[in-house]
């Protein structure tokens, strides 16, 4: 197949390209600037912003899918700008595909169901949140829900909900937590469970949508949690990845309200005029951090033929061999 990437460059954008490339497709991509390593793949990189209607609809341009991966991630930034991006980008993109033909396939989270309550093994029938803690999610809501709404308008789509990807390249979770580790504490007075998804099994997942996905097929216009299937207290899973980094672990424990406090303190803080950065310290950080997120992907097991084929043990075995 022809497939477009957009947000190739970045950590799971690039897994699905060498995926993609590795297999046989012609893969181009679409990001704001050139990466080597996608020249490297031999796919053909488009250097344009998500905003850019007219560079989108070029990039598709002749593609037989779209994987869109392209976002705005973190929790700093104006509010605005990820309406722009996470939205906006994400009417250009099903633009691009229904005038080309395309099917799509949506990158998605699981924080557009989390509003703050624990989510203990829940599959894809449970709602949207009623309300968000950071612009991120709340507008990977809206993205997700204009995906699923165009499905068979006139465009085959999925949307795939990863949940805290890591593994080897990983640029958010382990360089953060090696950066800020002598501040780290963990929160409540024991550990919630949480399910995460190695970077590899999250590629999986996007070739297995792009094979299965048609008009008419069961992904059509549905939502997929995309994990580990193996649910672990959040505090070690922070220590298993600080372990195979060879850091020191964290053992130091915080009650959740005053955690709440600094966080709302701190985000007010960052945005005084002249401090304008995103918060060491969020109140959306400190809800995942508190609370269960773990899913039932039964739903990708039997739609998908979703099977993690690397293991939460392999994975970290990996990443430590990748980062000492």
């Amino acid at each position: 197949m022809r497939i477009l990437v957009t947000g190739g460059g970045g950590f799971l954008g690039a897994a699905i390209c060498r995926a993609l490339a590795a297999r046989g497709d012609t893969v181009h991509s679409l990001s704001r600037r050139r990466y080597a390593a996608l020249d490297e793949l031999g796919v053909t990189q488009h250097v344009a912003d998500i905003r850019d209607r007219t560079a989108v609809l070029a990039a598709a341009d002749q593609c037989d899918a779209v994987v869109h991966c392209a976002a705005k991630a973190g929790l700093g930034g104006r509010h605005a700008e990820y309406e722009e991006i996470n939205v906006d980008g994400t009417r250009n993109v099903l633009s691009a595909c229904a005038h080309v033909g395309a099917r799509l396939v949506h990158t998605s989270s699981p924080s557009v169901v989390h509003d703050g309550r624990d989510l203990e093994g829940v599959d894809e029938s449970v709602p949207y949140a009623r309300r968000f803690l950071a612009a991120y999610p709340r507008t990977k809501a809206t993205a997700e829900q204009l995906v699923l709404a165009a499905a068979g308008n006139p465009i085959p789509t999925v949307a795939l909900r990863p949940h805290l990807i890591w593994g080897p390249g990983d640029p958010h979770f382990l360089p953060r937590l090696a950066a800020r580790r002598h501040r780290l504490w963990l929160l409540g007075t024991t550990d919630k469970l949480v399910d995460t998804v190695h970077i590899d099994n999250a590629a999986d997942a996007h070739l297995l949508a792009l094979d299965r996905l048609r008009p008419g097929s069961p992904l059509c216009g549905r939502a997929y949690f995309i994990t580990q299937g193996e649910p672990c207290g959040f505090g070690e899973w922070v220590n298993s990845l600080l372990a195979a980094a060879g850091l020191p672990v964290v053992t130091r424990r915080l009650p959740v309200g005053p955690a709440c406090v600094a966080a709302g303190l701190v985000e007010l803080g960052c945005r005084l005029p002249g401090l304008r950065r995103e918060p060491p310290l969020t109140r959306f950080l400190v809800n995942q951090a508190a609370t269960a997120h773990w899913f039932d992907i039964s739903a990708a097991r039997r739609d998908l033929g979703y099977r993690p084929r690397v293991s939460t043990a392999e994975g970290l075995a990996r990443l430590s061999e990748a980062v000492r």
